[in-house]
């Protein structure tokens, strides 16, 4: 099943729905985290909406091993955890914006897979932790490269969370639809280039081994989101490095999910 989050040509009312294979959307009565139904109505989707407002982001960084490689980095022996701003989310189709009231030349993208976590989760186990997740769904995690590592006074939540740095979509896939979340391809791909490619075998802790850690002696309430890290291939790792730019546009692809495109504007 496929969650989405939309404006509906009949209303303007953002609504959750069921995506249907035709595009349509069928508009759930409830809460996604709680009790829900179908409804039995079709609409049709005007715009896609980010498919969550999330109760906390939870990011990881260096999680992929070829990336560890790229950067010379040592293997973590934990999970490398940060935060974004929940606020900071964006919808599909609409722009990331380059800040320029606190200027940054070095806004960078990465590809990610978030996990969506459909209920309260506390001292996990391998065994279930994910029982806990709800979905699946593309996330880019733009990062501002100048104030996370030269500004930022050596903590990131700074360059991680500007507004528009955590564009999410297009839908979210349910679990069942994903047996596995460790065998997923993944691309970022700007102005038509492939920029990073790689799979989610390649992450140095799995999905279980993160919600395990992350749920250690911590509350995760429901519509917590996930981002899982990025691959090899980013902007700041290239050889010039290669940064966002007004006119540009980024499509971050995951198979089994979708893609999730946003244009690149700069801050009036």
């Amino acid at each position: 099943m496929k969650f989405i989050h939309f404006l509906s040509t009949a209303s303007a009312t953002p609504r959750t729905g069921i995506l249907h294979d035709d595009g349509s959307a069928e508009p759930i009565d409830g809460n996604l985290f709680g009790a829900w139904k179908p409804t039995g109505r079709r609409e049709r989707v005007a715009k896609l909406l980010a498919p969550l407002q999330p109760s906390v982001i939870l990011a990881i960084g260096l999680n992929f091993r070829e990336h560890a490689i790229e950067t010379k980095q040592p293997l973590p022996e934990f999970p490398v955890l940060f935060m974004k701003s929940p606020w900071v989310t964006q919808n599909p189709g609409d722009p990331i914006v380059i800040p320029t009231h606190l200027p940054s030349t070095k806004v960078d993208y990465e590809a990610e897979l978030v996990v969506i976590l459909g209920k309260t989760c506390k001292n996990a186990t391998r065994r279930n932790a994910l029982d806990h997740v709800l979905g699946y769904t593309c996330g880019n995690d733009v990062t501002a490269r100048d104030w996370q590592k030269s500004f930022g006074g050596n903590q990131w939540c700074r360059g991680k969370s500007f507004d528009t740095f955590a564009p999410l979509g297009p839908c979210i896939v349910t679990k069942d639809e994903i047996p596995d979340p460790q065998a997923l391809s993944l691309k970022a791909i700007v102005n038509g280039e492939v920029r990073q490619c790689s799979n989610t075998a390649d992450h140095i802790f799995s999905v279980a081994d993160l919600i395990v850690f992350l749920s250690g002696s911590t509350t995760l309430p429901a519509g917590t989101a996930i981002f899982t890290g990025t691959p090899s291939g980013a902007g700041f790792a290239r050889t010039p490095p290669v940064y966002l730019a007004p006119g540009d546009t980024v499509t971050v692809s995951i198979g089994g999910i979708g893609e999730l495109t946003n244009p690149v504007i700069r801050e009036p």
